[in-house]
């Protein structure tokens, strides 16, 4: 039961960890913020999100694998099933946001260049899509956690 406990733990942790970096992200992508320092620390925030997603994900295959309830048990929950679909609809999501950062923070490097308005916007439209997801990938977690 330790094992579980700490593995919890360590699950919860890189998931909060998570949040806190997107809702930076999500804070800070807006145009009349918008400047040099601004595109260096979304680049910053968003490679420290993704390492956080990278421990979400590494520390749910350790509780899939080596946690109390076991594999079976996990693969038989269709609820599980939908928080997986989920979860990679989030990944999928965070490819252009990832993408628009660094390519923001290449020009700014190159020729000093800052995003325009209406690409900042439509760039916190897909951090705020996954910003919103995590909660209904976390309700889902919880009820299938509980036999739902």
């Amino acid at each position: 039961m330790t094992l579980e406990a700490v593995l919890a733990c360590l699950h919860l942790l890189a998931l909060l960890t998570m949040v806190v970096f997107l809702s930076s992200e999500a804070a800070l992508c807006r145009g009349e913020w918008m400047n040099a320092a601004v595109v260096q620390r979304l680049a910053r925030l968003d490679l420290v999100y993704a390492f956080a997603a990278l421990a979400v994900l590494a520390t749910g295959l350790l509780r899939l694998f080596l946690g109390a309830k076991g594999v079976t048990w996990y693969v038989s929950q269709p609820l599980f099933h939908l928080k997986m679909t989920l979860v990679v609809v989030g990944v999928v999501l965070s490819f252009k946001p990832t993408a628009v950062f660094r390519r923001w923070l290449r020009q700014l490097r190159d020729n000093g260049a800052l995003p325009g308005d209406a690409e900042v916007r439509a760039t916190r439209k897909w951090v705020m899509w996954q910003a919103h997801l995590i909660p209904v990938i976390a309700a889902v977690a919880v009820f299938y956690a509980r036999g739902w």
